[in-house]
């Protein structure tokens, strides 16, 4: 990061961190509370409509970005690549951390010039503060549901993800990890 800032001294950091997650029909079992000495049921759907979130989060100020997109690959990060250099400050320099999938590190992705790309350890997804809104939409807002078609999938998913990245002082509660604040601050 100091180096970084040295690179750069004129423009200010945003630290960002990415991910993309699959979801659609095949649907997520969670915990239910249910009554003492009886067995809780839920819905289990075997379907194969799905769609791709791509996601970023801001965890010093809360702010989110997120696009669906039909698959993950180089052409569709570089389309929320796109996308998410819209959102960044002007005059400021995106930081963003994603882990080392194919399509993060092709040499023929397209990042455009207010955005830098910064790579996670590999196989290390707990680094990822990302990956927690995957999992409190799973647990949250999708899980135990069936969902009849792709355009269900996408209309839930869009939803789950807007109701939980409303509120930008619980995405730094869920996000802003310790390691993350004290290397920034």
């Amino acid at each position: 990061m100091l180096a970084l800032r040295r690179e750069h001294p004129a423009r200010a950091l945003e630290i960002w961190f990415q991910d993309e997650a699959r979801f659609g029909q095949k649907g997520t079992l969670t915990r239910v509370w249910g009554l003492r000495g009886h067995r809780a049921v839920a819905p289990r759907q075997i379907g194969y409509e799905w769609t791709y979130m791509y996601g970023s989060v801001s965890p010093l100020t809360g702010r989110t970005h997120g696009l669906l997109l039909p698959y993950v690959n180089m052409e569709m990060m570089s389309l929320y690549l796109e996308d998410f250099s819209r959102v960044v400050e002007p005059e400021a320099l995106a930081v963003m951390v994603c882990d080392q999938a194919g399509w993060h590190t092709s040499g023929s992705l397209r990042v455009p010039p207010n955005v830098i790309l910064l790579s996670l350890p590999p196989k290390a997804p707990e680094l990822n503060p990302s990956e927690l809104i995957w999992r409190e939409m799973r647990q949250k807002y999708l899980g135990n549901r069936v969902m009849v078609d792709e355009n269900e999938v996408v209309e839930q998913v869009c939803l789950a993800w807007n109701v939980l990245t409303a509120d930008s002082f619980q995405m730094q509660q869920l996000c802003g990890f310790n390691w993350i604040t004290e290397a920034i601050n």
